[in-house]
């Protein structure tokens, strides 16, 4: 991987199945991003091969990371988790091996911090378009994740607010 800045190395990477509709919103997301690329962020569209992910979250500091998120809440609803406890999140199999699973084969000294904005899907089944609810939501999502970044590009990143900058978008 080839990080534009010393530090810190922030990458906002796409996640999710684009052949299943709202699933893969992390990927059209980054692909919204990458019309407009942010200086000194790297952008990738990672899918579901978040194992092919691994050097880039080794090299990175901070990963912002955008994926469908079932959380009851109303589709189309934006969520932010900025500190998830990696250890204790469960791995059911190597089939399940997601962005957590990849971050537990990390040595804790080279895992990045890990941001992820989740948008709750209206509908997961075949096809490659969104659903019109979370292709709403997508400038959202692309301008939260562009103020994070920017925010952590200016900011000691222990003093960042990120709630704050969600609820601006």
């Amino acid at each position: 991987m080839v990080f534009e800045t010393e530090y810190p190395k922030i990458a906002i990477i796409g996640l999710g199945n684009e052949l299943l509709t709202d699933d893969g919103v992390g990927v059209h997301a980054v692909r919204e991003l990458q019309k407009e690329p942010l200086t000194g962020v790297l952008l990738a569209e990672i899918g579901t091969r978040a194992l092919n992910a691994q050097q880039l979250l080794e090299e990175a500091d901070i990963v912002i990371a955008i994926d469908a998120v079932r959380a009851d809440g109303p589709p189309g609803s934006v969520y932010l988790f900025d500190s998830i406890n990696i250890e204790t999140q469960q791995q059911y199999s190597l089939h399940d091996l997601g962005i957590i699973g990849v971050l537990k084969l990390i040595r804790k000294d080279l895992r990045p911090k890990l941001i992820i904005l989740g948008v709750e899907p209206e509908i997961i089944d075949y096809g490659m378009e969104l659903s019109e609810t979370v292709r709403t939501t997508l400038k959202s999502v692309t301008g939260a994740a562009r103020k994070i970044a920017e925010q952590i590009r200016k900011t000691e990143l222990s003093n960042i607010n990120l709630d704050s900058l969600c609820a601006q978008n």
